[in-house]
């Protein structure tokens, strides 16, 4: 580690959790991030922060004028471009020395393989069901630990779902494939700091799986009701009849 990464993340570092060694272990790893949406730019930016050595971050979308209220990587001047490419920008500016790799494309079928492969932990930021079915199997075809988030309207989720573990819980043993799609922010709203909060929580748990401190959500479900502020856990068993894993 350089004399300049010493004093960056300094403030980690005199965590006894984490010492040099823990961050070293995040300057080692590459993170997939897949969507750079409400809760992919918190995600990123933290991350980065963080020195997370490699973040592949992917969306095939643009930035509009209706994601500034919440996608806080982007900014007025960056309508109209990739979200991709303006999250890359907002990362240089936060940390030089992290490596990123912008996928300006939906990853699909063998793609999202090779992404989650090369990845050690994977970050699910997506908006929509399809996606987040997707990138759970690949994951658990890879055996990639996966930190999964949800926003919508004033609730939220997070949860790790780690198939490494054999008695770990999968997304597909919560949620059945056959779920509406019709859950988004277009049709339903969303608090602007809801996805920071949950956006931040994956963030955190991406950094204990990675640095190996402290006890994960693996097979706990958080849910949070903003309105109230209230949290609530639920825990998550594997389901062996589940279609996605429960043949491994």
């Amino acid at each position: 580690m350089k004399d300049e990464q010493l004093l960056r993340y300094s403030r980690q570092i005199m965590l006894p959790e984490m010492d040099v060694a823990g961050q070293q272990r995040l300057i080692d790893a590459t993170v997939l991030i897949v969507g750079m949406g409400g809760l992919g730019c918190p995600v990123a930016m933290y991350l980065a922060a963080a020195g997370i050595g490699h973040l592949i971050i992917s969306d095939h979308d643009t930035v509009e004028l209706t994601n500034l209220q919440r996608q806080i990587a982007h900014s007025q001047e960056n309508l109209g471009d990739s979200k991709v490419g303006s999250v890359e920008e907002t990362l240089k500016g936060l940390n030089p020395d992290v490596q990123i790799t912008s996928i300006n494309k939906r990853l699909l079928n063998e793609e999202l393989d090779r992404a989650v492969n090369q990845a050690d932990a994977v970050v699910d930021a997506s908006d929509n069901f399809t996606t987040r079915f997707d990138i759970n199997r690949s994951c658990i075809k890879s055996a990639k630990p996966l930190i999964s988030g949800a926003a919508i309207s004033m609730e939220g989720q997070v949860a790790v779902f780690d198939s490494r573990n054999a008695d770990s819980p999968c997304y597909q043993c919560l949620y059945q494939e056959e779920k509406d799609d019709d859950l988004s922010c277009a049709n339903n709203g969303v608090m602007a700091p809801l996805v920071g909060i949950i956006g931040s929580m994956q963030a955190m748990e991406t950094i204990k799986v990675l640095s190996g401190i402290g006890t994960t959500l693996a097979g706990r479900l958080l849910l949070l009701d903003a309105t109230n502020m209230e949290w609530r856990e639920m825990c998550l068993p594997r389901d062996p009849k589940c279609g996605a894993c429960g043949a491994n």
